[in-house]
């Protein structure tokens, strides 16, 4: 498992880090290059994005919705999404309930 805090591939032109959490609720920045995507998934936890810098273009259940630096996405837990970035971008990612699945890796 890397270190908390520690930047780390995720797909192709993405790189993230996943800070200590909390009893319920954690983060994760996540920076991607222009172009760059966060492929199409689901999980049961609930999210909520904030952008950085940049502008990206999320998918929600279909749904599509471009934000950019100062604005925020909500995504409830169980719906199909994905997301690319316009242009360089960050976001803050925060989850509830904790994702195991990122903690164990």
């Amino acid at each position: 498992m890397s270190e908390f805090g520690q930047w780390e591939a995720a797909e192709p032109g993405v790189k993230r880090r996943v800070y200590p959490p909390g009893t319920s609720l954690m983060m994760m920045e996540v920076h991607f290059e222009e172009g760059a995507e966060g492929y199409l998934h689901a999980h049961p936890h609930e999210q909520f994005s904030y952008c950085l810098r940049g502008s990206l273009e999320f998918s929600v259940d279909g749904a599509k919705r471009i934000i950019r630096a100062g604005e925020t996405i909500s995504i409830p837990g169980g719906a199909v999404h994905g997301v690319v970035a316009l242009e360089p971008s960050a976001l803050l990612d925060c989850f509830t309930p904790l994702r195991e699945d990122l903690l164990k890796r």
